[in-house]
């Protein structure tokens, strides 16, 4: 990464506070001691089972929550910084936008060309310029054709694509997805993933997806594994999914062609050559390749 990281966490901890019996309350610790960098135009998976810590980390990117200690950089500006004012955090939440897990909680009007452009409106942006935005958005996550619809006889990967178009006319230079396909069926799963993709790929949106599906998380250029509150695997994708072992220990699967190689490999299987098996295949045809020779 050369330059200036568009997002820097130090030694980021942040603590729920739980009330217990008798009016005490208890400290709960979330996330612990929690330091990385990800670059302009990144293309990040975040892993973790449910409760590993995944998406308290995304709320505290867009100040949603504060940090019980540590530093976050955005762009770089200390935004936990004390002396941040509520213009400051407009300024970071215009440029770091969130899609959520459930795309019914973030539709609010009745018809999906006023709901991409409802953000916008909050801004103050003119209307010749919404009007540009929300066109352009449309096309971008290829809904254009549903824009006089209603949002609700919408399917569950319609529906996500339109909370993203409603990011995107926003025009933020980051997008964090949290858990944006759980509530999917395959199809719409498939859909918003092409979408996510294209996003960054095209388009050069810095994307953080927060996910527990290994096949997404192998669409990134980078997947930090969080257990527990901390950074578990730091890597590349054929990188972290060659710790198989590691990542079952914490509860987590790896890719069925990962997992398969893997096996063989523990068993004893060797290439013909007499080398050990390649680690972190993800892609069936690399893994088809290997069988072929192995026969």
């Amino acid at each position: 990464m050369s330059g200036t990281p568009f997002i820097k966490a130090e030694n980021l901890c942040f603590s729920y506070s739980i009330a217990e019996d008798g009016g005490l309350r208890r400290e709960l610790p979330v996330i612990k001691n929690v330091s990385f960098e990800i670059g302009r135009g990144d293309f990040v998976a975040i892993l973790g089972h449910n409760g590993s810590g995944k998406s308290t980390l995304a709320k505290l990117l867009n100040l949603i929550l504060t940090p019980t200690s540590g530093k976050i950089y955005i762009d770089g500006r200390d935004i936990t910084d004390p002396a941040i004012t509520e213009d400051d955090i407009f300024e970071i939440r215009r440029k770091i936008g969130m899609v959520f897990q459930n795309p019914d909680n973030q539709l609010v009007a009745t018809v999906v060309e006023e709901d991409v452009a409802f953000g916008p409106e909050n801004l103050g942006i003119p209307p010749e310029e919404i009007r540009r935005r929300v066109n352009e958005a449309l096309a971008i996550v290829g809904m254009s054709a549903y824009a006089r619809h209603s949002p609700h006889q919408l399917s569950g990967g319609q529906k996500q694509r339109v909370a993203i178009a409603g990011i995107i006319a926003m025009l933020p230079e980051c997008i964090v997805f949290d858990e944006s396909t759980s509530m999917l069926d395959p199809s719409g799963r498939k859909e918003v993933m092409n979408t996510i993709v294209s996003l960054n790929r095209d388009r050069g949106i810095t994307v953080l997806h927060i996910t527990h599906n290994m096949d997404e998380a192998v669409l990134a250029d980078r997947v930090i594994v969080i257990n527990d509150g901390e950074i578990f695997l730091d890597g590349t994708p054929r990188e972290v999914f060659s710790h198989v072992g590691e990542l079952q220990s914490v509860g987590l699967d790896v890719p069925q062609v990962t997992e398969l190689l893997y096996e063989l490999s523990v068993d004893g299987i060797k290439m013909p050559d007499g080398s050990p098996l390649p680690r972190g295949v993800l892609s069936e045809e690399e893994g088809a390749e290997i069988l072929r020779a192995l026969l």
